[in-house]
């Protein structure tokens, strides 16, 4: 799938150019998408670097927080809820350790880093489905609720604001919370409504009443504030929740005795291989993004879509957002390096870029981590998996654009 949508860019882009110059005598297009491909190839460089530090940040901490047992603790205040959501699980199983510290790893916003834990994870449900080529109700919900990416801290979003300048990264944490949260549920609904689980049961009704109260709350208090009070309110609350954070992991470290220095470099070892596996897909995504653009395609297509909408009477701001949106269930590289162009073509702190961002934290690269994790144990029939992951995706992108039009618009 990658294959063709990376050629399928190229292609593209030289019909577009091929166009301009005959029919309309642009011949400067192709100067336009030779300088194109070097400035993405340039960007792709300078983006690893801040990427690189971020992922040995957190990695780091991270590690110090397993060590002093807060993932464990996480396992064990879980293991209720998990017990009636995946009852093929025996409580105390490894898999629910792995399961949480995958989640955790998304929570941050550690994108790739919570891969290699999302796959361990995956062999230990496997090592409890009674048939190895296909998925188990276990199995698919784990996927499911990982790929709609519920995503407490979005850090690599505020790395990537932060690379291409803007005074605020943290502006879209409120969104992203709210996106991420409507997209989380929506994909627990599908696999339980599928699944027959039961949401009535006590244990199940608190952690979900709870979490519905909270985000009603948050939305009561959200709905009477003005933009500027929401975009301060979302700074604040974003910068908090990262020093936080932080902080939690080096206090439960230094209480459970752990050597935190060590600890962290120990896990921070791991950012540069996280960073230096990312680089070459980066460079392609972006690289085949930037030709694209330069060719006029891309604006082309959106200035379609564009006048579609306006033909609705609806407003049209959302679409050149839509590049992000589309691309960020097949592929995660081509939804971020779409995600930097935006950036770039409309500025950091435009609506287009915002909504992009808040996309882009909202929701995970469904089809890309199905085959990643069913392929690393030879799973060969998804059952429900991708339907339910899609719905959650949807209701990602659509929550996305409407609290952004309710923090920025």
């Amino acid at each position: 799938m990658l294959n063709g949508l990376w050629l399928g860019f190229f292609l593209v882009a030289a019909v577009a150019g091929l166009a301009r110059w005959l029919l309309a005598g642009e011949g400067e297009v192709f100067a336009a998408m030779v300088a194109a491909l070097f400035d993405m190839a340039r960007l792709s460089v300078e983006v690893m670097v801040l990427l690189f530090g971020t992922l040995t940040l957190w990695l780091g901490l991270l590690r110090i927080g397993e060590r002093a047992g807060v993932i464990d603790w996480l396992a064990r205040a879980l293991a209720p809820l998990f017990a009636r959501l995946m009852p093929e699980v025996p409580r105390g199983h490894p898999a629910l350790g792995l399961v949480t510290l995958n989640f955790a790893a998304n929570g941050i916003g550690l994108d790739n880093a919570a891969t290699p834990i999302g796959l361990k994870a995956m062999r230990e449900l496997q090592a409890l489905n009674p048939e190895p080529e296909r998925a188990s109700n276990a199995q698919i919900l784990f996927l499911v609720l990982n790929t709609s990416s519920l995503t407490l801290l979005p850090v690599s979003i505020f790395m990537y604001r932060l690379q291409q300048g803007a005074s605020d990264p943290t502006l879209v944490f409120l969104p992203i919370l709210l996106a991420t949260t409507a997209s989380t549920l929506a994909g627990l609904l599908a696999v339980a409504w599928v699944q027959r689980l039961r949401l009535g049961d006590p244990v199940v009704l608190a952690w979900l009443g709870g979490a519905a109260l909270l985000l009603g709350a948050l939305l009561w208090l959200l709905a009477g504030m003005t933009a500027v009070a929401l975009a301060t309110l979302s700074s604040l609350a974003g910068n908090l929740m990262l020093l936080a954070a932080v902080l939690a992991f080096l206090l439960a470290g230094a209480w459970r005795r752990v050597p935190v220095y060590e600890a962290f470099v120990e896990g921070a070892r791991q950012g540069f291989e996280v960073a230096r596996d990312l680089l070459p897909y980066l460079v392609a995504m972006l690289c085949a993004i930037g030709v694209l653009r330069a060719s006029g395609a891309l604006d082309f297509a959106l200035e379609g879509v564009r006048a579609a909408v306006a033909w609705l009477g609806t407003d049209t701001r959302f679409v050149d957002a839509l590049p992000t949106a589309l691309a960020k269930p097949f592929s995660g590289s081509a939804a971020r390096a779409l995600l930097i162009e935006t950036m770039q073509h409309f500025g950091v702190d435009s609506f287009p870029a915002l909504l992009a961002a808040t996309v882009q934290g909202s929701t995970e690269t469904t089809f890309y981590v199905l085959a990643v994790y069913f392929g690393a144990v030879g799973i060969r029939r998804a059952r429900h998996a991708v339907g339910c992951a899609l719905v959650a995706d949807v209701a990602g992108i659509l929550a996305a654009i409407a609290v952004c039009y309710l923090f920025f618009g």
